[in-house]
């Protein structure tokens, strides 16, 4: 298992790591659960978040989530990362005062920031990207620009703690450039 691990008295002491998965009703369904499985496979622990509790949202094509913990139950202080999925939910999920606090506190603690396709809706409400380095569907890009993003065409774009993607093709290289972000913790 790839998690973090340090040395203490000569034993190996795995480190947990803990990530907030943004969820809301029309999340783009590979978007929020290759990232999730890709963590969890790595041994890291994945909490999906949403406006309420132990609730089902389901995603543009149907695929069911059911939420462990509500926005207003979360404290970002606990978790060393958060992703956000595409798909139309990111227009809900900017609206939202509790998720702006959550991504303002992990870009404030250059914490992993996930963000993929319509994703990056959200971090232009956190207003984070002036001078960042990122991608995202192209439909967005002149939105991510007019937040001060510098926007490229790539499957993934790491500026920092801040990792970002395209579109469903790009999940290969999302996920793992979002471990790896996780890792350098």
């Amino acid at each position: 298992m790839k998690v973090g691990h340090y040395i203490h008295n000569q034993e190996v002491t795995k480190v947990e790591k803990k990530v907030i998965a943004l969820v809301d009703e029309e999340f783009e369904d590979l978007e929020l659960w290759y990232p999730v499985l890709r963590l969890r496979e790595e041994g890291i622990t994945v909490h999906l978040v949403g406006p309420e509790e132990n609730t089902v949202y389901h995603g543009k094509y149907g695929v069911p989530v059911t939420t462990d913990y509500a926005f207003s139950q979360i404290d970002p202080s606990q978790y060393d990362g958060i992703l956000v999925p595409g798909g139309w939910a990111p227009d809900k999920l900017r609206r939202y005062k509790e998720v702006l606090e959550m991504v303002t506190h992990m870009n404030d603690r250059k914490k992993p920031i996930g963000q993929i396709c319509h994703a990056g809706w959200v971090l232009i409400s956190a207003k984070i990207l002036q001078g960042v380095k990122v991608t995202s569907t192209p439909g967005i890009r002149d939105d991510m620009e007019n937040a001060g993003a510098i926007w490229f065409d790539e499957a993934v774009v790491v500026d920092g703690h801040i990792v970002s993607s395209r579109r469903p093709p790009d999940l290969p290289q999302y996920g793992q450039a979002f471990v790896e972000a996780l890792n350098k913790l």
